[in-house]
């Protein structure tokens, strides 16, 4: 079996891992860092990542309103000197990435533009058009590179977690191209695995989301917690799960029944808004376990449609912004549309479900 030394090992090498790669390479030029990922890296799940990131920029925004925002749409569960940390920091990363070289939209004068979406007062969402993930990972990817102490092992399926006297001592990983075994032992571990949404019969995950890092960490006694807060998304494609971005809403489409009507007003999520002129917190954009919610009253109560297969659905209806609109705001989501369900977005309504 090979052996490797390093100081730090990372597992997966998605947004996380990269980050903690290149955050441990700035700290210390001196450490010797092993990035771990079973697929290569641009493949990795961040890549899917279509709406944006959160992040104060605006002059009427402010650090106070974007803590209550996140704070009040996870129903005040959340750990708030942590939000208070994230909604700080927001800012700082995102103008980073910008400096790596993320091609953030822009606004005529300029300026980093940001949409709309769920559950914000204020529009704080910085995006790359509809294909936000995949550029922040190149961005992120490309920076690494720069780092020669950062040693990529692509295509190396971690196994297990090695330990001593209970620390993490480094891990043991399978070169799946070969089926050889590499030891590569650490002074310290990084998890940045991902979830196990996989798991889920309609979701948006690529087929390596299975939870490897939750399972191998819960093995060696390490708690896990908060698991019952898996996020479902309002509008997934009902026969592959594939994300229909939150963006669409943010842009002003609009999600009706099988009689044409928009039924989240009748969840505390109106008054109903006009068509294409979304107001923040209100019908479409509203929280997204409320959208989701919504749609699961809607089945109920006998209002959904079915697909050919007998999937229950909802229409995601984005014709009142015209093509010219679509193609410069939501390109990718236009494709997908295409490609997965036959439907072009100017002309039908997009089938959705929730997803996770």
């Amino acid at each position: 079996m090979q052996t490797v030394n390093v100081d730090v090992a990372i597992v997966g090498a998605g947004g996380g891992g990269l980050r903690a790669a290149i955050a441990a390479a700035e700290a210390n030029p001196n450490l010797k860092i092993a990035l771990i990922s079973k697929v290569y890296p641009m493949r990795s799940h961040t890549v899917a990542a279509e709406g944006g990131s959160a992040a104060v920029i605006k002059e009427t925004d402010s650090y106070e309103k974007h803590f209550h925002d996140t704070v009040a749409g996870g129903d005040w569960l959340c750990e708030q000197d942590v939000v208070e940390y994230f909604v700080k920091h927001s800012p700082v990363e995102m103008t980073q990435l910008e400096r790596w070289g993320c091609p953030w939209s822009r606004k005529e004068d300029g300026g980093v533009n940001v949409r709309r979406f769920g559950g914000m007062k204020i529009e704080r969402t910085w995006f790359a058009a509809d294909k936000t993930g995949f550029h922040l990972l190149h961005t992120l990817f490309q920076t690494s590179i720069k780092y020669p102490q950062i040693i990529r092992f692509d295509e190396h399926f971690v196994l297990d977690i090695l330990t001593d006297d209970g620390h993490a001592r480094g891990c043991v990983a399978m070169n799946m191209m070969e089926g050889t075994f590499v030891q590569i032992n650490a002074n310290a571990v990084v998890i940045a695995t991902g979830g196990g949404c996989r798991a889920f019969r309609f979701n948006t995950n690529g087929g390596i989301v299975t939870g490897d890092g939750l399972s191998m960490a819960y093995r060696h006694g390490v708690p896990l917690r908060d698991m019952e807060f898996v996020q479902y998304h309002p509008t997934g494609l009902p026969n592959t799960g594939i994300l229909m971005t939150e963006g669409c809403r943010g842009e002003g489409g609009i999600l009706v029944n099988k009689d044409g009507y928009r039924y989240l007003q009748d969840y505390g999520l109106g008054p109903e808004t006009p068509v294409g002129k979304p107001e923040n917190k209100y019908m479409e954009l509203g929280p997204r376990d409320k959208v989701s919610q919504a749609f699961w009253q809607e089945w109920r109560k006998g209002n959904t449609l079915k697909t050919a297969k007998g999937v229950d659905i909802v229409h995601l209806d984005l014709r009142h912004l015209g093509a010219k609109y679509l193609q410069e705001r939501l390109p990718f989501i236009c494709e997908l549309a295409k490609a997965y369900e036959g439907v072009d977005p100017a002309e039908s309504p997009i089938p959705v479900r929730p997803v996770v």
